[in-house]
C-alpha cells in the first residue's frame, strides 16, 4: 500500500471482517487491488474472491464501502472448490477510506509498526449486525498490547436495538518477531533453529571467532564483538526477545546487567535458580530497580522437563511464543 501511495496509484482494500462455520480464510485476511487489476493477498480464491474484487473495483471508482456476506453453499463449493458450509463477510474500501481514521491518514504509522520500528498498533473496525446483514460503523486505532492474531470480539452497542449487536475486528499490525541470543554455544544453536522454524529473525552475539562463524548460524545475523557491550548498544523493538546463554556465570551477570539497563522488554536467562539468586543480588548492589529484576525470566523457558539443547530450545521458544501472544501462564 505504501509503494502504491508513493507511486500515485489508486487502490482498494478488501478485508474478511467476520466468518461463520467452515471458510477458506479467517477474519483479518486482506487483499489489496490496484488500478491496473494487480492484487496482493487472498480472500480464499474462487468466485467469492472474484466477486469481492469486483466490489473493490466499484468502490475504488465511486467511493463508499461495500460489506457483503458470501454463503459457501454446497453448489458453490462444488463449482469453485471452496470449503462449504460457512459464511464470510467481506468489507471493500477505497484506499483513502481504509487508511483514514479520525480524519488522519495512518498509513505511515502502520508501516512503522509493521517494520518493527514502532510499537504495534491495533486497528479496530466496528460493524453492526442484524441476522446476516452487517454494516460498517466506525474504525479506531490504538497502541496494541495483546495478541497479534486478528480476532473478532463483541463490544457494547449503545446505539443498537435489542435485535442488533456490535462486533469489532481487531487487527494488530506488528513487525516480524526477533530473538537476540547472547552466546554461541550448543543451546544457542538449538534456539536459533527452533526460532527460525517459527519465522523469527535471529541475532547471535558472540566474542569467540570459532563460535561466531556465519556457517555455524546459517540465516542468522551474527555479531562478533564483546557481548555485554553489544547488548547495551542494541535497540530492542516491541517484539524483540533477548536470551542470555553465555559460557560462564560472570559473563551472564555482565550481560544481564547490560540487558536490564536497556529497553529490552523480555530478558531470559539460561541457568539454575542459584545463578539467578546470585545475579539478582549483584543487580541490587548496582542499584537496579526490584521490579526490573523480577521481570527477568530465569530459568528461562517453560518447564517441559527436557534437558537436551533441543528440548531446552523448545521450552525457551514456547515461553517466548506464550509471551508474544499474551497468553495466560
Amino acid at each position: 500500500m505504501a509503494n502504491l501511495r508513493r507511486a500515485g496509484r489508486q487502490f482498494a482494500v478488501a478485508t474478511v471482517v467476520r466468518t461463520h462455520g467452515s471458510t477458506p480464510q479467517v477474519a483479518g485476511a486482506k487483499l489489496v487491488l490496484d488500478d491496473e487489476g494487480t492484487f496482493v493477498g487472498t480472500l480464499g480464491g474462487g468466485c467469492v474472491e472474484a466477486d469481492a474484487m469486483e466490489a473493490a473495483k466499484i468502490v475504488m471508482a465511486k467511493g463508499g464501502r461495500s460489506l457483503q456476506a458470501y454463503e459457501l453453499t454446497e453448489d458453490l463449493a462444488w463449482n469453485s472448490g471452496l470449503v462449504c458450509g460457512g459464511t464470510m463477510w467481506i468489507l471493500a474500501e477505497r484506499a483513502d477510506d481504509a487508511l483514514t481514521i479520525d480524519g488522519r491518514d495512518v498509513l505511515e504509522d502502520l508501516v512503522n509498526a509493521a517494520a518493527g520500528t514502532a510499537q504495534p498498533l491495533a486497528v479496530r473496525t466496528r460493524f453492526r449486525r442484524q441476522g446476516k446483514r452487517n454494516e460498517f460503523v466506525a474504525r479506531t486505532i490504538e497502541q496494541a498490547d495483546g495478541a497479534p492474531t486478528p480476532r473478532v470480539v463483541r463490544v457494547a452497542s449503545d446505539g443498537a436495538s435489542a435485535d442488533q449487536r456490535d462486533d469489532e475486528l481487531i487487527d494488530v499490525i506488528a513487525g516480524k518477531p526477533r530473538v537476540v541470543i547472547a552466546g554461541g554455544g550448543h543451546v544457542s544453536l538449538a534456539i536459533m533453529r527452533q526460532a527460525q522454524l517459527l519465522d523469527f529473525d535471529v541475532t547471535v552475539l558472540e566474542d569467540r571467532p570459532q563460535f561466531a562463524g556465519k556457517e555455524r548460524f546459517p540465516g542468522a545475523t551474527v555479531i562478533e564483538a564483546e557481548v555485554a557491550e553489544t547488548i547495551a548498544s542494541l535497540t530492542y523493538g516491541w517484539h524483540t526477545f533477548l536470551v542470555i546463554a553465555t559460557r560462564g556465570h560472570k559473563m551472564d551477570a555482565d550481560c544481564t546487567l547490560a540487558a536490564v539497563r536497556s529497553n529490552a522488554r523480555y530478558i531470559g536467562l539460561l541457568g539454575s535458580r542459584r545463578k539467578k539468586v546470585m545475579i539478582d543480588d549483584m543487580l541490587r548492589e548496582q542499584g537496579v530497580d526490584e521490579a526490573r529484576i523480577q521481570s527477568i525470566r530465569s530459568p528461562v523457558g517453560l518447564n517441559l522437563g527436557g534437558r537436551t539443547p533441543a528440548e531446552i530450545a523448545l521450552a525457551v521458544m514456547a515461553e517466548i511464543t506464550q509471551e508474544r501472544y499474551q497468553c495466560e501462564r
